[in-house]
């Protein structure tokens, strides 16, 4: 089911950020647009003058998030990992009427597995969603992309962490990364900018759910929080708005000269040697 909701705050109010922020007029695509840090930024790219199109697999909470974007955002039912689902988005653009300026391939998932424990389930979800859903997202978009479009792939500094029991995931995002490098080169001629955001671990249901399935209980969840948290330089997880705020500068104008980067909001740990437990 596809969904257009208008927001139910000031009309007056809205439509001035609409016609005055960074992305006024500008179509973009979020997956995993229904929590988390897709929500905040599909929420940020809305109010800075986006129509935005969000995805999501669970239908009431894309839903809700649709009524809470406003704008007229439309979300899209389905799962990156699955090629005709994202045919569908995209198709659904197209009927629309509308061309690409920023795409943001936000979906990802991970869970606390060690190595002795991982299994072929493991590794086909994992690579499924972070590495093929990336590749789709970005590749089926490509007819649609306008000329100066930007791509941002959401990747994770659990990449070059080497964190205990998350060895897939922090492969799959490593070649994420390693997408942004290569198809930034690739798209060039068309002026398309590719470039990655590494956050630092963010307070979102995907953390929850991640502590949830490891099997530690509640004191064991809250020793993790408080040992990942003590070595930040920030001295806390991050929210999901200031994950976004770092998507908006890559997608908008203000990083026009910026492209195959990965930039790490990681609270200081990347650059300042945070060793995670």
């Amino acid at each position: 089911m596809i969904l257009v909701v208008n927001s139910k705050r000031s009309k007056r109010v809205k439509q001035q950020e609409f016609t005055m922020g960074q992305l006024a007029g500008k179509v973009a695509v979020v997956t995993g647009g229904s929590a988390g840090i897709g929500l905040a930024t599909a929420q940020r790219f809305a109010e800075e003058g986006a129509l935005v199109y969000i995805t999501g697999r669970r239908q009431e909470e894309l839903d809700a998030a649709v009524a809470e974007i406003g704008h007229g955002a439309v979300g899209v039912r389905g799962d990156v990992a699955m090629p005709a689902d994202v045919d569908r988005l995209y198709a659904k653009v197209s009927e629309d009427g509308h061309r690409i300026d920023a795409v943001v391939a936000n979906v990802g998932y991970g869970e606390f597995v060690g190595l002795a424990d991982v299994t072929d389930e493991h590794l086909d979800k994992v690579l499924g969603i972070n590495v093929k859903g990336t590749v789709y997202t970005v590749q089926k978009a490509l007819p649609l992309l306008n000329d100066g479009a930007s791509v941002v792939l959401v990747t994770s500094m659990a990449s070059t962490s080497g964190q205990k029991g998350l060895s897939v995931y922090s492969a799959s995002k490593a070649a994420v990364r390693s997408f942004a490098r290569s198809w930034a080169n690739e798209l060039s001629g068309r002026n398309i900018r590719v470039n990655a955001l590494a956050p630092g671990s963010t307070e979102t249901p995907a953390v929850d759910a991640a502590l949830e399935a490891s099997g530690l209980d509640a004191a064991g969840r809250e020793k993790w929080r408080v040992d990942h948290t003590a070595p930040i330089p920030l001295g806390r997880l991050s929210r999901p708005e200031e994950q976004a705020a770092a998507v908006l500068f890559l997608a908008s104008p203000a990083s026009s000269y910026i492209t195959g980067v990965e930039l790490a909001s990681d609270g200081g740990a990347t650059q300042l040697g945070f060793g995670l437990v």
